[in-house]
């Protein structure tokens, strides 16, 4: 049996995630994406009472993780689990997982996943994207998303790509498989790793100061215990890193 649109439910505990996911839904005529949830609870709440073709599932969330929100279910969609983290393939697949995307997911790998959820559907024909479509799309990967220049990096993100200079960037926050780019005047987020946007930025510029951030050699303004700002803004210094900011500042 077949249909025209196929709905897919995503559950992700991260704002960022689900709007990745979403844009790539959107890309593929054949989905019908019905709700986001941020938990499990708000899923099985709607998995009661909707009908939904295909999950696209996050396994470590609050409370109850994907692993257990599948092992209560009696009728199972077609479930794909997406996850930072690949230790749980083996058990995504015993519990009757179609696929595992490790984030961060480029379209191609996406692509390929639902059109193995299409075959579970039961829909024969794997899914064709409009010519259009297909050239902007299927080239994705989250490596072409930041380019470094001589004092600047396109960035693409929101269907667009920013010109970001060096000397207006603040500070870069790392959010699992995005990075959200503070500068002067704006915030921008895309779909890259930190640590790979730790290696192309001009080292005698920018430093790593935590986990999650990157800062502007420029722009700081004053230590205070664990912490520095930049601009403004306060943020935490880690432990692993702080010998290296006071190297910087001459101060060790």
């Amino acid at each position: 049996m077949t249909q025209d649109k196929y709905n897919v439910l995503i559950v992700d505990d991260e704002f960022l995630a689900r709007k990745l996911l979403s844009d790539y839904v959107s890309k593929i005529d054949s989905l019908n994406l019905v709700a986001t949830c941020s938990n499990a609870f708000e899923a099985m709440t709607y998995l009661q009472k909707s009908d939904v073709d295909i999950l696209l599932l996050d396994i470590h969330m609050p409370d109850i993780t994907g692993l257990e929100l599948v092992k209560s279910m009696k009728n199972l969609p077609a479930v794909i689990f997406t996850t930072a983290y690949s230790e749980y393939a083996i058990d995504s697949y015993e519990l009757g997982a179609v696929d595992y995307l490790l984030k961060p997911i480029a379209f191609p790998r996406f692509f390929q996943a639902i059109n193995k959820a299409f075959e579970k559907c039961g829909q024969n024909n794997r899914v064709e994207l409009q010519p259009a479509s297909l050239k902007d799309t299927l080239n994705e990967s989250p490596a072409d998303n930041i380019k470094q220049n001589t004092d600047f990096l396109t960035v693409k993100a929101d269907y667009k790509i920013y010109k970001i200079n060096f000397s207006d960037l603040l500070y870069v926050e790392g959010q699992h498989e995005y990075v959200t780019f503070h500068t002067t005047t704006r915030r921008i987020t895309a779909l890259f790793s930190l640590k790979n946007l730790e290696e192309i930025l001009p080292s005698d510029q920018f430093l790593r100061i935590h986990k999650s951030y990157i800062i502007s050699f420029h722009y700081i303004e004053d230590i205070e215990g664990n912490t520095v700002s930049v601009s403004g803004n306060r943020l935490p210094i880690g432990g692993s890193y702080r010998d290296a900011l006071l190297t910087r500042l001459n101060l060790k």
